[in-house]
């Protein structure tokens, strides 16, 4: 295969022999209809996806179609050069340039390129330590969003000049529109320009631009290189999955995977990932990248760093050249992921250097899995898959690059920051690898990454101001249903304050920014006697199996922190169980009647608030460093889900040991239940119902989940909570633990097998969960990883609590699953059997959910 991609009189666009989106176009009666030359930037490809079957390919992206630097970089330059002649010189001058990752990141660049000396920022999903997040989208409310802004310079988004967002294509705006929506919020600004290569909204949207900006009373442009419409058949969902599933069993026939790509060895008997086995035919080339430039726009880049990238590239150009192969008269720069832009600068650069002798080619790897079909009328034409090689906590699995096997090159330059440097990239079965497999001649040249310094520490309280005397903890039976000594609640009681609001009403403000998720409390769902009798019936048949769970989560921490040896040298450690209110309660709470009941250790147990996207609650960690050493807190909770409370308690202990200057609280979450392989302790990793996420407060002590809003909440005050004393009626709280803690004797002997097995086992955080969490994102068009709920528990929840669209449940989940079915039925939701899910369910979210909404099925949302 060769990709049939040839330049026209050295213009802008591309044209090509067959247009890329004829195979999909006639098999699945797609129309791309619009401005002339659309179908010359835009090709289709297929994908697995409920919601949208088909792909809009770019050709002059420089993502998934290899093209030349110098095209790619003029189809966002003179973008940026229109926004120019929109604003005006003046205005232009204090605009600002905000890229989407990772398609969007180089062209953003070239925008503001052309915009003149703007500043520009993209985000990103990586997070940084010690760089304070200064937002994010689509859910700036929420830790753990697709996308992150860590600008180096908090100022850089708070000026009163323009703020120009670049996104590859303009379809329905929602992406868009909700980050304008939660900025404005925070960095209000008169005037705001939506950039993208391509206008595809449909006639329904597109009055939305107009109405969303006298909605926040600014000024919303909208700057195109084409526009045009996607027309669809009525059918094209069911004949995509049925092409799909079509084209997968050919590639099973074929001895290819079910993307296209030719089928590797097991994964099991692959090197491991930390193989430092070097690939022979790699030429790493040291580019001299000026020190202290930043690779990208991660954390801004500025005109004067644009200044200096444009001087050193000839210099670097130079290095890659002498480096090539005599006589290679197609080479390829492939970038990595979010860092587009300095391999686009120095494909450019390269392509001016070698002249017209030599065919440059430009494209990066991506996260996002599509088909393949080797066929000129389609646009992903063959594809490389290779494991994630960055920083894990960038996600796990798999990554992609496209239309690079077949494409003739003769040498293959791969471009990738100092993060990406890891044995992972070099090992076999690596991205170097299968670059090696398809070219002569793979060179791999290196940028360092840019981390900006830490984010200045506050200046600790002067001597002469004394810290404020934080209360005691609450306890019951005043606050909560729990026995005294079961826990102490380091929070405030808000039981006389209304805080629960309909549940569409919060999901409609969380979602579109205009409130977080801790500033209301849902309605308290109280079972129906059917519901109830499906808990009892839950409990009965887990007992043992969540006693299992319990010692072992137990004995691993006595083991690993316990049981040893003092630091005063004499005295064994006691470890103070945390748990983060309200779902790690119960499990705190028998974890104190296990280590009682078997080892007579009396461990103290108190109960704190973790609000994702806000931290941890400073004021009781300072309680428990004035009451006890913080080497001993063992921090619990009920599950993890991808992780994202997990994350969200390393950067909170992280941010509070800076600001306090205390050392000591260990980061690590001990959890019941790990499915998401995010945490080193845990009583498990099975993906199983836990009989307390059935209900809500009535098995939690009934006590409601955490509160953290400005006008209850002030800065010497604990997060508040609710005391649901009226119901207590239908408290399980105590029999839950009654009933967990019986079974405690007779899984003794397998709690010891377990834990010696565990203790001996590689216990380091996959993070299979996260990996699995953003390919359902995708699959099914949320686009939005906190609207993916994994687990039993979190399914739970979502069924409980929020506005669900549909239920994914393993093909062939048993009795785990009854009180999650039921719970859809009563709410309407539907519940869809999936082969190979990696949890044994999925809740998600209603995506971008507004009043009125529909969902897949047509009923309303607020039906459901």
């Amino acid at each position: 295969m060769r990709n049939d991609v040839n330049d026209v009189n050295d213009v802008r666009v591309t044209k090509n022999v067959v247009w890329s989106g004829t195979w999909v176009a006639e098999r699945l009666g797609v129309e791309l209809a619009g401005d002339d030359g659309l179908r010359e930037l835009l090709g289709l490809a297929l994908r697995r996806n409920p919601r949208r079957a088909h792909l809009l390919v770019s050709n002059v992206l420089g993502k998934h179609v290899p093209q030349r630097p110098s095209v790619v970089r003029r189809s966002g330059y003179e973008l940026g050069l229109r926004v120019r002649e929109l604003l005006g010189p003046e205005e232009a001058a204090r605009a600002v340039v905000l890229g989407y990752a990772e398609t969007a990141t180089a062209l953003g660049h070239c925008v503001a390129d052309g915009l003149g000396d703007a500043p520009y920022l993209h985000s990103t999903r990586r997070p940084v330590a010690g760089t304070a997040p200064a937002g994010g989208f689509e859910e700036s409310h929420s830790h753990a969003t697709s996308h992150l802004l860590l600008p180096e310079d908090p100022a850089l988004l708070a000026g009163a000049g323009a703020l120009v967002l670049v996104d590859d294509e303009f379809s329905t705006g929602n992406t868009v529109l909700n980050t304008v929506r939660a900025l404005h919020a925070r960095y209000p600004r008169e005037r705001y320009v939506v950039v993208a290569l391509v206008d595809l909204r449909a006639p329904a949207d597109r009055h939305r631009l107009d109405a969303f900006a006298r909605e926040i009373g600014a000024r919303v442009d909208l700057v195109t290189a084409a526009s045009g419409t996607v027309r669809l058949p009525d059918d094209v969902l069911e004949r995509g999955r049925a092409l799909v599933a079509e084209q997968e069993a050919a590639a099973a026939r074929a001895g290819r995977d079910a993307q296209g790509a030719p089928v590797p060895a097991p994964r099991r008997e692959r090197a491991p990932a930390t193989s430092a086995t070097p690939v022979a035919s790699v030429t790493r080339v040291d580019l001299g990248w000026p020190e202290g430039l930043p690779d990208g726009g991660r954390h801004g880049f500025t005109p004067a760093h644009r200044a200096r990238l444009e001087a050193a590239l000839p210099g670097l150009a130079e290095r890659l050249a002498r480096a090539l192969p005599a006589g290679a008269r197609r080479v390829l720069v492939l970038g990595f992921e979010e860092l587009m832009y300095a391999p686009l600068a120095l494909g450019v650069a390269l392509e001016g250097r070698l002249g017209t002798g030599t065919e440059v080619r430009y494209s990066t790897t991506t996260r996002s899995p599509v088909l393949a079909v080797d066929d000129p009328g389609y646009a992903i034409r063959t594809r490389l898959v290779f494991p994630a090689h960055d920083d894990p906590a960038d996600g796990p699995g798999d990554r992609y690059a496209y239309n690079v096997a077949g494409g003739g090159f003769d040498a293959v330059v791969a471009v990738v920051d100092s993060a990406a440097d890891t044995p992972a990239l070099h090992a076999p079965g690596g991205l170097l690898a299968e670059l090696a497999a398809h070219t002569g001649h793979v060179l791999l040249a290196v940028v360092p990454s840019y981390t900006p310094a830490p984010t200045p520490v506050p200046p600790p309280v002067p001597a002469h101001q004394e810290p404020p005397v934080l209360p005691e903890p609450l306890r019951g039976p005043a606050f909560s249903s729990y026995a005294p000594d079961d826990v102490g609640w380091l929070l405030q009681d808000l039981s006389d304050v209304t805080l629960e609001a309909p549940t569409e009403e919060r999901e409609e403000a969380i979602q579109s920014g205009g409130a977080h998720y801790a500033e209301s409390l849902p309605v308290e769902y109280q079972p129906s006697e059917r519901y109830q009798e499906l808990f009892r019936a839950a409990l009965d048949a887990s007992a043992a199996r969540v006693a299992l769970a319990v010692g072992t989560v137990t004995e691993t921490v006595l083991a690993e922190r316990g049981h040893a040896p003092g630091r005063d040298g004499g005295r064994p450690g006691r470890p103070v169980l945390v748990s983060l209110a309200r779902a790690g309660t119960p499990v705190g709470v028998l974890m104190r009647r296990w280590a009682r009941q078997r080892h007579g250790l009396d461990l103290p147990h108190y109960a704190v608030s973790i609000v994702r996207g806000r931290g941890i609650d400073a004021n009781a960690l300072r309680w428990l460093a004035a009451h006890h050493d913080p080497a001993d807190v063992v921090f619990v909770d009920g599950w993890t889900g991808k992780g994202a409370i997990t994350r969200e308690l390393a950067e909170a202990v992280r941010k509070f040991e800076q600001a306090e200057g205390v050392s000591g609280f260990s980061p690590e979450l001990a959890v019941l239940a790990d499915p998401g392989s995010c945490v080193r302790t845990y009583g498990t990793r099975e993906d199983y119902l836990i009989p307390s996420a059935c209900l809500n407060s009535t098995v939690s002590g009934l006590i409601s989940r955490t509160v953290l809003r400005a006008d209850l909440v002030g800065p010497d005050d604990y997060h508040g909570a609710k005391f649901y004393r009226e119901l207590a009626d239908a408290d399980v709280s105590r029999d839950f633990v009654a009933a967990v803690a019986a079974r405690f004797d007779e899984v003794r002997e397998a709690v010891d097998v377990q834990v010696k097995e565990i203790l001996s086992a590689d216990r380091t955080p996959t993070w299979e969960g996260w990996a699995a969490v953003e390919r359902i994102s995708e699959e099914y068009g949320i686009h939005d990883v906190n609207l993916v709920k994994p687990g039993v528990g979190e399914t739970t929840r979502v069924l409980l609590r929020r506005v669900p669209w549909k239920v994914l449940a393993r093909a062939g989940a048993g009795a785990d699953l009854d009180h999650v079915r039921l719970l859809a039925a009563q709410r309407g939701v539907p519940v869809e059997e999936v082969d190979g899910l990696p949890y044994t369910c999925v809740g998600l979210i209603h995506p971008r959910y507004t009043r009125g909404a529909t969902g897949a099925d047509g009923k309303a949302v607020t039906d459901a």
